[in-house]
């Protein structure tokens, strides 16, 4: 296991949605706020990360012939768990996230994880792994978020930012705009990643 590994490849090289494109549809839809960002990636990260553990506890148990439905009952349960947190102690979070929050059980990049790493791995890498992607997830819809509440609604946490004069650009905070910046920061990411390996390979060959 090597914490620095997963943990750039979490945030960098193979990012869940600006990499790997993978909970498109959440990232498009809760994006507008950052309490939103936050309610959502923490929930992820928490999910993730133990969906991980109990998978990898499990993966010589399961059999591998509904491995599929085994993980998804596993998510399930621990999607319940935050759900009902969330409910309980965060309402305002809970009813704006609404039915993005039980939709996890279906996200793909739980269910990926839990196909490509935890199923092969120890417990410690798998609890790392799901840290290190949660991480990476959460920093994609802060960014998201940030520019999208900022220039769309001139808030932040909904706090009145911009000055009075600012006139917002609505379109952010509409459909066409989660596409517009997801699809700028995905092209962002995928030009400085390009950019990175051709300079290792220069500096190979140097």
């Amino acid at each position: 296991m090597n914490f620095g590994k997963q943990f750039k490849e979490g945030l960098l090289t193979n990012n869940p949605v600006t990499v790997q494109l993978l909970g498109m549809c959440s990232t498009l839809a809760i994006t507008t706020s950052m309490a939103n960002g936050i309610g959502m990636g923490l929930s992820v990260t928490v999910i993730l990360t133990l969906a991980n553990i109990f998978i990898a506890l499990l993966r010589k148990v399961i059999p591998d012939e509904v491995r599929i439905a085994c993980f998804i009952v596993v998510i399930a349960g621990f999607v319940t768990m935050v759900d009902l947190s969330l409910q309980a102690f965060f309402p305002a979070i809970a009813k704006s996230l609404g039915v993005f929050i039980p939709l996890i059980v279906v996200n793909c990049i739980i269910l990926g994880r839990a196909e490509a790493f935890a199923s092969k791995n120890t417990v410690l890498a798998s609890a790392v792994d799901g840290i290190c992607q949660g991480i990476g997830y959460t920093a994609v819809l802060l960014v998201l978020c940030f520019f999208r509440e900022l220039l769309g609604a001139g808030t932040l946490f909904g706090v009145q930012i911009m000055p009075k004069s600012y006139v917002p650009a609505g379109i952010l905070v509409l459909p066409v705009g989660g596409f517009l910046c997801l699809g700028a920061l995905i092209a962002a990411m995928q030009w400085g990643l390009k950019k990175a390996e051709k300079k290792k390979k220069e500096a190979e060959k140097a």
